[in-house]
C-alpha cells in the first residue's frame, strides 16, 4: 500500500467529523469537528490539506440499508465535489451506512454521554470511515 496520509470526512448538515491516518496508513485518529455553517470552512479545509498533505481523501456516503442513495448521500456527494475545488488530491466516496450508529454505541459503551459528545461522535464516525477505507485499500493489492 502506498505510503502517505489519508483524510476522511463524515459530512453532516451541522457538523463535519474529520479523521486522519499516519503516513504508514496503519492508524486512523480523530482530528477535528468542523461546523458546516462556518464562514471560514473553506479556509479550515485548505489548512488541513496543507498541514497533512493527504494522498487520498474519503467522504462517507450514507446510503440506505439496501444501498440506494439517500438525501444525505446526495449532500455528501455535493461536499465531495466542493472539496475538489480546494485540492487536487483524489477523493472517493465510502459506504458509511452505520458509522455514526457504531460510533454512538461505542461512546455509550465506554461511558460517554452521546448527547454531550456530538463532536466526538462525528470524529469517531470519520475514524470508522477511514478505517474501512484503509481496509479496502489493503485488500485491493
Amino acid at each position: 500500500m502506498e505510503k502517505g496520509r489519508r483524510i476522511a470526512f463524515d459530512y453532516g448538515d451541522v457538523r463535519i467529523g474529520v479523521a486522519v491516518c499516519d503516513v504508514e496508513a496503519i492508524l486512523a485518529t480523530p482530528l477535528v469537528t468542523l461546523k458546516t455553517s462556518d464562514k471560514k470552512l473553506d479556509t479550515q479545509l485548505s489548512d488541513i490539506f496543507a498541514q497533512y498533505s493527504p494522498i487520498r481523501i474519503y467522504v462517507g456516503r450514507p446510503a440506505h440499508m439496501d444501498g440506494r442513495d439517500s438525501i444525505s448521500s446526495t449532500k455528501a456527494l455535493a461536499f465531495a465535489q466542493h472539496l475538489k475545488k480546494l485540492t487536487k488530491c483524489p477523493i472517493e466516496l465510502i459506504d458509511e451506512r452505520l458509522s455514526t450508529v457504531s460510533a454512538t454505541r461505542n461512546m455509550r459503551d465506554s461511558g460517554v454521554n452521546a448527547q454531550n459528545s456530538r463532536e466526538r461522535i462525528d470524529q469517531a464516525a470519520a475514524v470508522s470511515i477511514l478505517d474501512f477505507a484503509l481496509a479496502l485499500e489493503r485488500n485491493r493489492k
